[in-house]
């Protein structure tokens, strides 16, 4: 595990607020040159603390504001249900998240669609013709009270 210094912290924290943030913006911010700020970048990534770029895109606006988490348990909990069940729940665009999880269920999706017909639409022709899921239980979100992607580092 590599060793994050307080400079490594504070850029990866404005990364995640911005990351089309210019090195030279981040050299200003940093106080460092920006040789120094594309250094540390490129070793973050290299290092495998950054793993990607990506757009946040707002759900309402290209009308996938639905979201829906779904458990799902298993009929049986063999190494083959469960490498069969996430091998084909991975295919489903819908989903957007995926955890095995412990307790009641064996997994909580994460499902956005449009509507409440399009969510039927998946669990009917998608969702449950993965073989071997014994049950599903679905809850509906009221509203989103915090949503972020940045880890407090």
């Amino acid at each position: 595990m590599i060793q994050l210094d307080t400079i490594d912290k504070t850029l990866l924290g404005l990364l995640q607020k911005d990351s089309k943030q210019t090195n030279k913006e981040l050299s200003h911010k940093l106080n460092l040159s920006v040789t120094a700020v594309y250094e540390r970048i490129k070793k973050l990534e290299r290092e495998g603390v950054i793993s990607n770029y990506v757009a946040l895109i707002d759900k309402k606006s290209v009308d996938k504001a639905f979201v829906t988490f779904c458990s799902i348990k298993l009929s049986q909990h063999t190494k083959d249900y469960v490498v069969k069940f996430e091998k084909e729940v991975t295919k489903l665009d819908e989903v957007l998240e995926c955890y095995h999880i412990s307790g009641d269920y064996d997994y909580l999706l994460k499902v956005i669609v449009s509507d409440m017909d399009e969510f039927r639409e998946f669990m009917v022709k998608k969702l449950t013709t993965i073989s071997h899921i014994g049950s599903t239980h679905s809850a509906f979100m009221i509203n989103e009270v915090k949503h972020t992607t940045a880890l407090s580092i």
